[in-house]
């Protein structure tokens, strides 16, 4: 039952910060280097969808990473790479320039701590994103919120023989008049070979719409990390586990609905080791 504890906190990790009830092991380390694409889309979910001024490639070479401070407290830490590309004119009169920008996103970094250990595991968790990224005037180009985000959250969590279930409740609560959002998701994991786990998920965020600020038209033409991101997002995740330390992250996410958030699927390759 230790191992399947270990084996659900790894897969857990398979979404950034991931609002996984179990915690690592004392002096334990699992870290995931994975890419994230989102290519060449140019429709925007909204009330009524919208096209960005141009063709839009958003790439994140990110860093994942916990250590275990104590058999119940475990210490998260996120740092995302964007590489995003501004390409072909989709507007007659583009009035943002074609452009490829490299630069850090918003950099998290958290703690959990986990408050009850049954059948059933409940933890709290607490994650900050830092105001890391930049912005690009010319090209709209925008690799993080210009804000700060403290996001605490609930994580509830169980597991069976062969399977698990796990559900989150939480809110980000955002500097710099961004809108606040209340979170919600859930996922289930199945064991479907010695090696080979299934994970099915959804995540959700809905904006409290109490935030104004202004921010750039040439922003707004990209939609990138602008206010009011709403969606509701699922997915499936495929783990193989080469060895005891070592293994494969296989990630496709879509979305129901959204607002302010790019309509296009996004793929996610990783791989991951634990030490």
């Amino acid at each position: 039952m230790k191992n399947l504890y270990t084996i659900i906190a790894l897969l857990s990790s398979a979404i950034l910060f991931a609002q996984s009830p179990w915690t690592q092991e004392k002096g334990k380390f699992y870290t995931q280097l994975s890419f994230t694409t989102i290519a060449n889309y140019d429709e925007v979910f909204g009330d009524p969808e919208y096209t960005t001024d141009r063709e839009i490639t958003d790439n994140t070479l990110q860093f994942y990473g916990e250590y275990g401070l104590t058999s119940k407290t475990t210490l998260l830490l996120n740092v995302p790479l964007k590489f995003i590309n501004t390409g072909d004119a989709v507007s007659q009169n583009p009035f943002t320039s074609e452009e490829t920008i490299s630069s850090f996103g918003n950099i998290g970094f958290g703690v959990k701590h986990q408050f009850y250990k049954k059948k059933w595991i409940v933890s709290g968790q607490l994650q900050v994103e830092a105001n890391t990224g930049m912005f690009d005037r010319p090209s709209g180009i925008r690799t993080g919120r210009d804000a700060w985000t403290f996001t605490p959250t609930i994580n509830i969590g169980r597991s069976f023989d062969t399977f698990y279930v796990q559900a989150f409740t939480g809110i980000d609560l955002t500097t710099n008049n961004y809108s606040n959002n209340f979170k919600f998701g859930g996922e289930v994991g199945t064991k479907v070979h010695s090696k080979i786990w299934l994970v099915g998920f959804l995540d959700i965020v809905n904006s409290f719409n109490d935030g104004d600020i202004n921010l750039p038209i040439s922003n707004l033409g990209t939609a990138l990390y602008v206010n009011n991101q709403e969606y509701a997002a699922f997915g499936l995740k495929a783990i193989g586990e080469i060895n005891k330390s070592f293994g494969g992250v296989l990630t496709f996410g879509g979305a129901f609905s959204g607002n302010n958030v790019a309509k296009q699927a996004a793929l996610t390759v990783g791989v991951y080791h634990k030490f």
